[in-house]
Formats: C-alpha cells, structure tokens, sequence
C-alpha cells in the first residue's frame, strides 16, 4: 500500500502535462515489471482510456487493449473501440435484462444503493438507517424513488463491466489498467490516497496510471499529440479562457445511464441524444421505460431546438 496525502494529491495535479505523461509512464512500467508483464489495458473507447491505451502501447505494445462491448456504448465509441481493442468481451445479461431484474440506474451508485435497500431489506435497523437523516440515508430528493413504481438499483455497472472484466482476470491472469482519474470524485480521490496509483495489495489489484491527470489534461494531450478519439465528443476546441472543450458529448458512458443526471447541463444527455442519436432515444424512453422514470422525477429529456439555440450547440 502507498498512501498519499491530499497536499501530496494536488500537488501531483498541478504538474505541467509533459512532467504527467512521464510521472504516468512510471506508474505503468512499475505494474508492468510487477506482473512479469501480465497486464491488460480496461479500455472503453472512450477519450481518457484512448490516452491511456496510446501511452501502454508505446511502451509495451504486446500488452491488450481489452473492451468489453456492452451494446450501451456511443455507435462512434464502440466502433472506434472494436477497432483498436485485442480482446473483446461480453457481458451475460443485456441492459434490459439487468433493469427487468434488478432496476434502473438513477440517481447515482451509493443513492440507488440505499433505495434498493430501504425497499428491500427485512433490518428495521437498515431500513431506519437509510430513511433517517444521516450521512448513509438516502436524500430527501431522491426519497419520492423508494416507493416509486419501478424498481432502482446500483447493479447494472456489476452484471454489465464488472463481471466480464473479472471473469477475463480470472481465466487470465491478468491485472488490469484503468484510465480512471482521482479527479472524477471524491471516492476516487480518497482511492488514491490510500493506494496511489498502483494497489497491488488488494484482493483486486489495479492500476490508474492517470490518476493525477485532469480533463484538461486528456484534452491537452490528444490535441498536442493527433490521437485519434470517438467523433461523439466533436471538436476539440479552445475557449477565450485558455480552457479546452468539446463540441459534443463531453462524458461518454453508457448511453442510456441515469447515474448523474442531475448534475447534467441544459441540454442534458437524453436531450442531446434525442436529437443526435433519435434511434437509441426512442428506444430507451420508449421501450426501456426510462421516459416513465425520469418523469417521476421530474427531469426533462424531451427535445427542445431552443435548448440548444441557447446553449449555442
């Protein structure tokens, strides 16, 4: 275990890009060397594991590019990411499967943990614990979820990634790399301090080489470097503030994920695919149900042409 303080932590993400790349570079030889080479690159097709595959690759390009093709990727992403990909995985269950059985994603992991479990469990302790007031209840916001009329769940990320990349481990042998970035959240950051970029000590060991890196960093390299990344995302383009952005998607998840929502911008992502992805939208709103689950929550996800006049998109 290598732990690292928070000042430790910022300062390591304040460092220029250049000094980054080869602090990243380290981080990568050292899981390497420790696995006699017996590693694999996570990769989504996605813009921060696109860095991270181009930097492995550079240094060791025997080792796999591994995507696991879950049918929820962006149509570019997945296209992009079964051209470059080594290995390609899939899960057992579909994303219908997994919401008829389990639920909907909504609103994030911990939250949709609690409600499954205010819903579900049989412990009056547990079940006070979750509709009490504390740090591991769940939110007055999201309360109306626990007696809504469809079921809510953390599990899809399990059943959809988790488990074939455990499953390719297992039968492998293999210790993964994630481009995963402490930056992301405060569970990453807390993550990192305790394991650094490195965890070769837990149960499941992994490594987030980029763990320092910023949004702005990924940006930055693909940019300076001519990488090739999923058009989803758009242009690459540079504001009046020296800030990097995209045109387009900024976030490339699953598609039809509602972990988050909330925090999502005018346009937010249903609206945004409604308009540039109108097949996947009708199906997800349509015959997923997601249109009846964000209704009850009250989130927009209609399309609306002034939204992005607005926005200027």
């Amino acid at each position: 275990m290598s732990s690292v303080t928070y000042e430790q932590m910022m300062q390591r993400r304040a460092m220029p890009l250049d000094a980054k790349v080869r602090f990243t570079e380290s981080r990568i030889k050292a899981w390497y060397l420790h696995y006699y080479g017996d590693v694999y690159v996570s990769y989504s097709g996605g813009k921060d594991s696109t860095v991270l595959l181009d930097i492995v690759k550079r240094m060791f390009p025997d080792v796999p590019a591994v995507f696991c093709d879950t049918g929820l990727e962006y149509p570019e992403v997945r296209e992009l990411a079964l051209r470059k990909a080594d290995v390609v995985l899939r899960p057992k269950m579909n994303f219908k499967q997994v919401i008829e059985k389990y639920g909907y994603p909504i609103p994030g992991k911990e939250q949709a943990l609690y409600i499954r479990q205010a819903r579900h469990t049989k412990s009056d302790h547990m079940r006070s614990l979750r509709l009490g007031s504390g740090r591991y209840s769940v939110s007055a916001r999201w309360r109306p979820l626990v007696y809504a009329p469809f079921e809510v769940s953390e599990k899809c990320c399990d059943v959809i990634k988790k488990e074939p990349f455990n499953r390719y481990a297992n039968e492998t042998g293999r210790a993964r790399m994630t481009a995963m970035m402490a930056s992301e959240s405060t569970r990453r950051e807390r993550g990192y301090m305790r394991y650094g970029c490195n965890n070769f000590s837990d149960k499941n060991p992994s490594s987030m080489p980029m763990a320092i890196w910023t949004e702005q960093d990924v940006l930055r390299y693909i940019a300076e470097n001519g990488i090739e990344y999923a058009g989803c995302y758009g242009e690459i383009v540079e504001g009046r503030d020296g800030m990097l952005r995209c045109t387009r998607e900024d976030r490339t998840g699953c598609m039809f994920c509602m972990f988050g929502i909330q925090f999502d911008g005018t346009p937010n992502r249903f609206q945004r695919m409604a308009r540039d992805y109108p097949k996947q939208y009708a199906y997800c709103i349509d015959k997923l149900g997601i249109g009846e689950v964000l209704d009850y929550v009250g989130i927009d996800y209609r399309y609306q042409p002034t939204l992005f006049e607005e926005a200027g998109l």
